[in-house]
């Protein structure tokens, strides 16, 4: 392409029955140059022309009121003009895609449940797991991994845990009763509902490019967990049951 300033360079065809629009972002930046091989043939030839500037071409409906980008081509060559860096704005718009993602909440369990005894430790634990997703993000491929680091526990009786890294784990039937990181033990009977937030952390990749920290945490809470507190009474009796069948406690 010569180093024409009044060019826009290799412009898609946008003739009078064209029902296309286009858009082009910036092409073949740092990132891009470890993704794909054509930004090692087509930019020295595109810098080495004065103000020349790689770029990728999108394209979207023609009037549409807020248009819906798609990739078209490149990386081609223009001249004069400042396009959009699409890793730089993938990166401001990845926090808040990150946020809206089905994850799955965790699962909360107990030991015991769905009843237990005043006074005694109740163990709770948490079942998360990571997971992955593939979106399409400004015509590029964006693949993210969530997953889970902390927790913050409400036991519905004005106590709180967290954010813990402890998730907790079942405990063997043996040793049901046993204080627990996640452990808490009931003043008073009645009937409680456990709530859970499980605080994810994500990363992601473009085009299967280098894996990239995403900012913030999505904080996904798990349906409750309703756990009624009794109370143990022991007593002592005298009788024998054998000789006085109908005595206190037979």
């Amino acid at each position: 392409m010569p180093n024409d300033p009044s060019h826009w360079g290799q412009l898609p065809s946008a003739g009078p029955v064209d029902p296309y629009i286009y858009e082009y972002r910036l092409a073949c930046t740092t990132a891009d140059q470890a993704i794909f091989a054509k930004c090692a043939v087509n930019l020295p030839a595109c810098t080495a022309a004065k103000g020349g500037v790689a770029v990728w071409w999108y394209h979207s409906l023609r009037g549409k009121k807020t248009p819906v980008w798609a990739f078209d081509s490149g990386p081609t060559c223009i001249y004069d003009e400042k396009p959009i860096d699409v890793l730089k704005e993938i990166a401001a718009r990845i926090e808040h895609e990150f946020k809206q993602l089905p994850v799955a909440p965790a699962t909360i369990g107990s030991q015991p449940g769905p009843h237990t005894l005043r006074g005694n430790n109740t163990n709770f634990y948490a079942n998360a797991t990571e997971q992955t997703f593939n979106i399409t993000l400004l015509g590029q491929k964006v693949h993210i991994t969530a997953t889970p680091t902390t927790y913050t526990w409400n036991y519905g009786d004005g106590t709180t845990l967290g954010p813990t890294p402890s998730h907790g784990a079942p405990l063997p039937q043996d040793r049901i009763g046993e204080p627990t990181k996640t452990s808490h033990a009931y003043t008073t009977t009645g009937k409680y509902t456990i709530t859970l937030t499980t605080h994810y952390t994500g990363t992601y990749t473009v085009n299967n490019g280098p894996t990239l920290p995403i900012p913030g945490q999505g904080n996904i809470p798990s349906p409750p967990l309703h756990l009624t507190v009794w109370r143990a009474i022991t007593r002592n009796y005298a009788d024998n049951c054998n000789q006085n069948p109908t005595g206190t406690g037979c």
